[in-house]
């Protein structure tokens, strides 16, 4: 579905009503060590930053410089898209997927673009990253808060 720009979660919100399924959210992490991330979970949901480094065993994450998320995934602020992992050729980004987010079919996510937006089933997002050399880390959100 094409649609006008939307850099938040908030401006999305009348997209939502039109498509059925999760909406995500995506935040680009960094360490300051060399650790990469690219977490994918539901739109609405909280994302426990500050305790994500145990699970990728890191230090702790920070938001991502906009360089940075050039350089590893192609794609500027407000796009960034569990997609972009394709063009991570060499492996250096950690996926996190909220395992809320993976109970909802089918996913919602941009297209390496935030004008437009495409489903994909949570089963073929897996498999999608797993194609690209990113095995996803699943984490319970929940439970880490």
């Amino acid at each position: 579905m094409r649609h006008e720009p939307v850099f938040t979660v908030d401006e999305g919100r009348h997209i939502k009503a039109a498509l059925p399924g999760g909406h995500t959210k995506n935040l680009f992490l960094d360490d300051g060590r060399g650790t990469l991330a690219l977490v994918s979970a539901l739109g609405d949901s909280r994302v426990p930053v500050n305790r994500l480094h145990r699970l990728a065993g890191c230090a702790r994450f920070s938001f991502g410089k906009q360089e940075a998320l050039w350089a590893a995934l192609g794609v500027r602020p407000g796009s960034v898209t569990a997609f972009a992992l394709i063009n991570d050729a060499g492996g250096r980004v950690r996926f996190i997927v909220e395992k809320a987010l993976l109970a909802h079919d089918p996913v919602n996510f941009h297209p390496l673009s935030n004008d437009a937006t495409t489903a994909i089933s949570a089963a073929d997002l897996i498999k999608f990253a797993r194609a690209t050399g990113h095995e996803p880390l699943i984490a319970d959100f929940e439970a880490l808060t």
